[in-house]
């Protein structure tokens, strides 16, 4: 199940994602069992991560995103060059994104 965000969500989390740094590399094995597992890890530690993903094939990092959030039932932040930003409450949410105005009624 992948959470879909509005504009406004997204471009809250962006903003708390600029100052992160990455905290899982996807190297030129691709996406192997033990690099999931760490992602899903990082997801239920910080909820709001950066991924970097090795290789120049831009449709192929689409597709490894895609994937991902499929898999993990995260939510597509932000996909700039080799780096995808990916959202995914965890039990203990602390990142509550913003309601928008037709939401809150």
């Amino acid at each position: 199940m992948k959470i879909e965000l509005n504009p406004v969500e997204r471009k809250y989390l962006k903003a708390l994602a600029h100052h992160l740094d990455p905290v899982v590399t996807v190297g030129n094995n691709g996406l192997t069992e033990s690099v999931v597992r760490e992602i899903a890890i990082s997801l239920d530690a910080h909820e709001l991560i950066k991924v970097r993903v090795a290789g120049d094939d831009r449709e192929a990092r689409v597709a490894l995103y895609e994937k991902i959030c499929d898999e993990l039932g995260a939510a597509q932040v932000q996909h700039i060059g080799k780096l995808l930003v990916l959202w995914r409450p965890s039990d203990k949410q602390r990142i509550v994104p913003p309601k928008t105005k037709k939401q809150a009624k």
